[in-house]
């Protein structure tokens, strides 16, 4: 493995060496922290990074401060990557869109089709609509922009291991403005900007905004009273009505089409 490259699964359990590191203090926040949530100290999530060594430095050191989260495996190789995915279990992959040795989106692809549980985080530079509505058509549960100061990588990876989507305030901020305005052109294609066949019933469209504002599944069932089961019903209905695979591209389906 290149030396840059790293691969941290001793303190898993289940790891190849089947060894814990030393025990360190808990921090507080994980007391009030859900045991029915994915992210457990037992149990952390496990992260694969993928980009060039500044970028994974950051957003490692970010990751390391909580221990919900352990970053399993780092690299910026796009081969390694391919490696790593198919020798050990992840349960969210966060990558940047240029990679060395071809593109994210190539990534993308070949990690959903070995695990559809997998989560994925796109962490770009780039921003343009068309990258971000390609990256959630792939199965991309969040995205987030580079640069941006208001970056939260340990809560976007707890987001979207128990069912939220994650996008960064900025992009998501310009996407609603755009919608505002009733005489700019749409953000999507032609054919997504059409009227669905089979319109949302207003508790989907409830749901939905809920899973806008960055809600996952029990938060929902809370603020509507509902059960969680009825929750993922409703959410399975907006998957097939708007023909999405996640909530992060459902969101976005959904406001282009003013639906939000």
């Amino acid at each position: 493995m290149p030396v840059n490259d790293r691969l941290s699964l001793e303190s898993y359990p289940g790891s190849p060496r089947g060894q814990k590191t030393e025990a360190v203090p808990v921090s507080p926040v994980f007391w009030m922290w859900p045991d029915f949530l994915s992210g457990q100290l037992e149990r952390p999530v496990r992260v694969l990074l993928v980009d060039d060594n500044h970028a994974r430095r950051l957003v490692s050191k970010d990751l390391a401060l909580d221990q919900r989260i352990l970053v399993a495996g780092e690299t910026g190789s796009l081969s390694e990557a391919r490696r790593l995915l198919s020798q050990h279990e992840f349960d969210v992959l966060i990558l940047d869109i240029r990679l060395d040795g071809g593109s994210g989106f190539e990534l993308i692809e070949h990690a959903k089709r070995r695990s559809r549980t997998l989560e994925v985080i796109v962490n770009s530079s780039l921003e343009d609509e068309h990258h971000i509505l390609h990256a959630f058509e792939l199965g991309a549960s969040g995205y987030l922009v580079k640069n941006s100061w208001q970056h939260h990588f340990a809560q976007a990876v707890l987001q979207v291991v128990n069912g939220g989507a994650a996008i960064s305030p900025c992009l998501a901020r310009r996407l609603l403005l755009k919608l505002a305005d009733e005489h700019h052109p749409p953000l999507m294609k032609p054919r997504v900007a059409q009227a669905i066949e089979e319109p949302l019933s207003a508790r989907e469209c409830e749901v939905l905004r809920l899973v806008a504002a960055g809600n996952v599944t029990h938060e929902i069932a809370q603020a509507l009273s509902i059960s969680g089961q009825t929750v993922c019903a409703h959410i399975k209905s907006i998957y097939r009505k708007l023909r999405v695979h996640t909530r992060a591209h459902a969101v976005v389906e959904a406001s282009s089409r003013g639906l939000l």
